[in-house]
Order: C-alpha cells, then sequence, then structure tokens
C-alpha cells in the first residue's frame, strides 16, 4: 500500500525561481545618395555603386545598387541588395528584418514600397535584396525629378539570439500568530453562538473552538443542547475570574497573567 507523505512548510523563507525568455532587437536606417544617376545609365547588367560602410549591431553592412540590374533577366530593373561585410573566420550567422526604397531627395516621400524581408545572413549568404527594385523607366524620370540623385533607404532590425534569465526570489512566510487571532475573535465576540452566565457576568464564546479544545464542553454543547441557536448556560460553582481565565486558556493556550498577583 502507497504511503502518501506530506511536509510542512516551515515558517521562514520559501526558494522560488522562474525563468524568462528574452529576445531583443536593435533597429537603424542608413540612406545612400547616388548623384548623377542618370550618368549610370548603361553601366551594364552585373556592374553596381556600394554605399559605405555603416554599423548595426556590431556588424558592418553596405549596399550595392545595380542600375541596369544585378542578372541579364532582370535586365528592365534596377536591382538593390544589403550586404554583410563579413570578416574573415566570421562565423556569426545575423537574422535580420529589412526593407530598401527609393525616397524623394527633398521631401523623403517613400517612392517604391517593397515588402520587408526577412533573411539570415551568413559566410554562405552575405547579401540578400531586390532584383525588380524599381523599373528603369521609373527611375530615369525619379532621376529627372530629383536633379539627377536618388536616394536609397535602408531600415535594419537586427534581432538577437534568444536567451534565457533564471531569476531567484523568496517568498516570506508571516509568522504564526494564531493564539493573538484567537483571542482577538474571543474579546471581539464576533461569530460567537453560545453564552455562559458566570456569577452574574456573560461571557461570550464559540462552541465549535470550546469542543475542540475541552470534552466536556463537547458534551456540553454537542450533546442535549446541540442545535439550538441562542444558547445562554449557567454555571454557578466557579468564579468568574476563573472562568474568564479557563476561556483564555482555550483561547491561546497560554495562561492568563493576573495583574494584582504579578505585583504582590
Amino acid at each position: 500500500m502507497a504511503n502518501n507523505s506530506t511536509s510542512e512548510v516551515s515558517h521562514g523563507q520559501l526558494p522560488k525561481t522562474w525563468s524568462t525568455c528574452l529576445t531583443e532587437s536593435v533597429t537603424a536606417v542608413h540612406d545612400f545618395e547616388v548623384a548623377n544617376s542618370r550618368l549610370l545609365d548603361g553601366i551594364g547588367v552585373g556592374k553596381h555603386v556600394r554605399s559605405s560602410n555603416f554599423s548595426v549591431g556590431g556588424f558592418e553592412w553596405f549596399m550595392n545598387f545595380f542600375p541596369d540590374g544585378r542578372m541579364a533577366d532582370y535586365a528592365g530593373y534596377a536591382s538593390v541588395f544589403l550586404d554583410r561585410d563579413i570578416q574573415q573566420n566570421d562565423t556569426h550567422n545575423v537574422r535580420t528584418k529589412f526593407t530598401l526604397n527609393m525616397l524623394e531627395k527633398d521631401s523623403e516621400a517613400q517612392l517604391t514600397k517593397c515588402d520587408e524581408i526577412d533573411h539570415v545572413f551568413s559566410s554562405a549568404k552575405s547579401y540578400w535584396g531586390y532584383f525588380r527594385f524599381v523599373a528603369k523607366a521609373k527611375l530615369k524620370s525619379s532621376s529627372q525629378a530629383n536633379n539627377g540623385s536618388l536616394i536609397i533607404r535602408c531600415v535594419l532590425t537586427l534581432i538577437k539570439e534568444p536567451r534565457t534569465k533564471v531569476k531567484r526570489n523568496t517568498v516570506v512566510v508571516p509568522q504564526p500568530n494564531l493564539q493573538d487571532q484567537l483571542c482577538q475573535m474571543w474579546k471581539d465576540g464576533q461569530g460567537a453562538d453560545v453564552i455562559f452566565s458566570v456569577g452574574g457576568q456573560l461571557f461570550e464564546a464559540h462552541r465549535c473552538l470550546l469542543a475542540a479544545r475541552s470534552l466536556v464542553f463537547k458534551a456540553e454543547l454537542f450533546g442535549p443542547m446541540k442545535g439550538k441557536e441562542t444558547q445562554c448556560i449557567k454555571i454557578d460553582d466557579i468564579a468568574p475570574e476563573i472562568f474568564e481565565a479557563l476561556l483564555h486558556f482555550i483561547y491561546t493556550d497560554s495562561l492568563l497573567v493576573n495583574e494584582h498577583h504579578r505585583e504582590g
């Protein structure tokens, strides 16, 4: 037969731990201005101009702009790609979300609406972007409207590796105060359901507590008098102060200190 055992919680502090998974990110913006972009028309498929490096999240990045497209299949479009400047022996895989869009030079109004890209940059996949960034016809008209210049904006969010933090705390268990609470309940008379008349003095009490603490009270209160809503029990063979001390002991498990006797 199984033996079920329970352990009582000791008063004091209980250990408590919990963990939190935290994923952080860092976002930055870099604008790449291509001046006199009309002069790049006809540069050739696969030929590009490059932005300066910019740093996000501890890594170096740059943009490559292909006025005649990166590949022949996309010759009718200009292409743009975000590259990570990977150093030798760099094995980091960097998860990102980014957009590349063309802006008007003065108003910074967005002229393209490219979808956000999710990409993990690694040594094997160090660049990613849009083959069909903008049609060359639109690029030409935009360049003319902006004094021959165009601006490509990169909004790059670097997502760091999730990390789990373990925290520890303690739960303070309050010291027991049952005796004081029962004594206060007795003195307040709240919930009292039995009255004792002793030497002309009335004492209110609680039947369940008296019965739990005294077999005599249990027999009296849950015997012939059980079920009576209002009870007044008269006791003639005990002094009121002695009966009060008895009730005090029942409620608090301690003796009632008589100030008069203490001083004597």
